[in-house]
């Protein structure tokens, strides 16, 4: 990767960003990530890695997650996928549950929900604007912000509005927005993301925020050390001694992740995220504009054109086919040029 390849955006330094609309799958770490994890393999290579270090970088992922979700730093738990961390909250339901979601909404958020069938639980979908009115008259709401597929947006002041003042549990998976949209959701029960996409971390951390009402409800099934009030003071014997806060919910970190985690998230809570937001919305539209496709506040763009997938994989053009469609995503790293070349691939120029 020459010099003249590396791309600054927001005061950070990309490789590999040109003609990257993968963002959705997966983000591309800063230059200071890989720069870190690089010492940090070579001091596991040495045998000289201090894993206690690995504490901090926890500490700051969790804030990073807690000031771009806009929920308190003490209602985050740490996790490794948005399914297994969501299978504690589902397992904690009461018995005979009802359930709404969206049509065609990722599985890793649906999947723990109909999983509890066997308890009674009962998961119906229900489109969009229905779902927004009917919420109170369901126990659980479980919906992405963001559709992954397609990129639809949810109402979700909406929704708030509809679930204030009921017993209605919201879920809302925030991986699709988090890292490119401004949020402030300190009034949903849970919400949940996943790192390694918009967030720009390595995978294998996921954050869960988590209300009161529904901590009190969750039983800690993988309780370990790391979850304890003073993990290196946990780590053989009973009784067991969880911490009182989201904590008790953590998984052990995984070493990597952790640490990219804890560099990413912070730097990205440092950045104006509404100029974020306008950055790689913005591009969007333009897209959306170019295609006739009816406006929407969003990063990703789903491609209705056949043998698109062909073309912009001969173009060197970085994306995915969900379900069926190309599906881009603009980030902070992408830019005009980025928009350009796609339009150009496409014959919209």
């Amino acid at each position: 990767m020459t010099a003249s390849a590396v791309r600054e955006a927001f005061g950070a330094e990309f490789d590999g960003a040109a003609g990257y609309l993968n963002n959705p799958t997966y983000g591309l770490p800063p230059r200071f990530v890989v720069d870190a994890l690089h010492d940090c393999i070579a001091q596991w290579q040495h045998g000289t890695m201090d894993v206690p270090s690995f504490d901090g970088q926890v500490r700051a992922g969790r804030a990073g997650y807690a000031a771009l979700a806009g929920v308190p730093v003490e209602s985050v738990a740490m996790g490794s996928t948005v399914s297994g961390a969501l299978g504690l909250v589902a397992a904690a339901i009461p018995e005979g549950s009802r359930v709404v979601v969206l049509p065609g909404e990722f599985t890793s958020t649906t999947f723990p929900f109909a999983a509890q069938a066997g308890r009674g639980v009962t998961v119906t979908e229900l489109p969009a604007d229905q779902l927004v009115a009917d919420a109170a008259d369901f126990d659980v709401v479980a919906v992405s912000l963001v559709q992954s597929a397609t990129g639809a947006l949810l109402d979700a002041e909406a929704l708030r509005r509809t679930v204030a003042g009921t017993d209605t549990v919201t879920v809302v998976d925030i991986t699709q927005a988090v890292g490119w949209k401004a949020l402030d959701l300190g009034w949903a029960d849970v919400t949940v993301a996943a790192a390694y996409k918009w967030l720009l971390a390595p995978r294998g951390v996921t954050w869960m925020s988590l209300s009161e009402r529904v901590r009190r409800m969750m039983t800690p099934h993988a309780a370990n050390w790391y979850a304890a009030e003073q993990p290196w003071q946990a780590i053989y014997g009973l009784p067991i001694q969880l911490a009182d806060d989201a904590r008790r919910f953590d998984i052990s970190p995984t070493w990597f992740s952790a640490l990219g985690a804890g560099l990413t998230l912070p730097w990205l809570a440092t950045l104006d995220r509404v100029a974020v937001e306008r950055h790689s919305v913005g591009l969007a539209a333009r897209l959306r504009l170019a295609l006739q496709l009816p406006p929407q506040e969003s990063a990703i763009v789903s491609l209705p054109i056949n043998g698109a997938a062909e073309r912009l994989v001969s173009a060197g053009i970085r994306a995915s086919v969900r379900p069926g469609a190309v599906r881009v995503g603009f980030h902070l790293y992408n830019d005009d040029n980025d928009l350009d070349r796609l339009l150009d691939t496409l014959g919209l120029m």
